[in-house]
């Protein structure tokens, strides 16, 4: 046998070995006979139903256990609602785990969006967010500065007896802060940190000189605020 008949034999061979595992594999033959018989899907989810779990992968589960593209099937569980991410998994000789991590929300973010404990931002389409969530919002690149900026204040108007229900970061980098009484808080672009902090500070003293309301505080000045009361037209 010369040089390329043997050449030829082995390519044969290896190819007449190789064909059944490729086509396995594939999923062009053994999907009957290595089925995937058992889903598991961590159970202590509150928000996602297992029903569209099941639903998203059983396409890919039918490709048998070989054959399964576990990174297309944990796509398709990563776009549920709810679902920061997803791990699927298959263990011998029947058995694909799911495994959904969901987003736990922080705030809402704008109008049609929620932002997550994790910092993600994800849609708000179909989902049922909790009462009582502050709205936050600003540019993308921005968003962790949003929230240094939410918690810092809190913390400054907590003496106060006041929670901050809104805050917000314009294009233009200016700041706005809603308290929960409604007090709508112009801060600007400069020197946030510093102007919120004063006026928490002198708020108590504020809000004694009059029983009416305050409808808005402008910290846009260097050595004071503008104050407009409620039903009061002009600051």
């Amino acid at each position: 046998m010369n040089a390329l008949a043997r050449i030829l034999a082995w390519t044969l061979a290896v190819a007449l070995i190789a064909l059944p595992v490729v086509a396995v594999v594939k999923g062009w033959i053994g999907a009957e006979r290595w089925p995937l018989r058992t889903l598991r899907i961590n159970d202590n989810l509150q928000q996602v139903d297992p029903a569209q779990v099941r639903e998203a992968v059983l396409p890919y589960a039918t490709q048998g256990f070989f054959a399964i593209r576990l990174d297309e099937a944990r796509s398709a569980v990563a776009v549920l609602p709810w679902v920061e991410h997803a791990e699927v998994s298959k263990t011998w000789p029947d058995v694909l785990d799911v495994r959904v991590h969901e987003h736990r929300p922080f705030a809402r973010w704008g109008a049609d969006s929620l932002l997550s404990q994790q910092g993600k931002v994800f849609p708000a389409a179909g989902v049922t967010a909790p009462d009582g969530l502050p709205i936050l919002h600003g540019p993308a690149a921005r968003t962790a500065d949003v929230v240094a900026l939410y918690n810092e204040s809190r913390t400054l108007f907590a003496p106060t007896g006041y929670g901050v229900s809104a805050l917000l970061l314009d294009t233009r980098g200016s700041w706005t802060l809603v308290l929960s009484n409604n007090t709508e808080v112009v801060i600007g672009s400069h020197e946030a940190r510093l102007r919120l902090a004063r006026f928490a500070r002198l708020l108590p003293q504020l809000m004694a000189q009059t029983p009416r309301p305050l409808a808005r505080a402008d910290l846009r000045y260097t050595n004071g605020f503008a104050l407009t009361w409620a039903e009061e037209q002009n600051a």
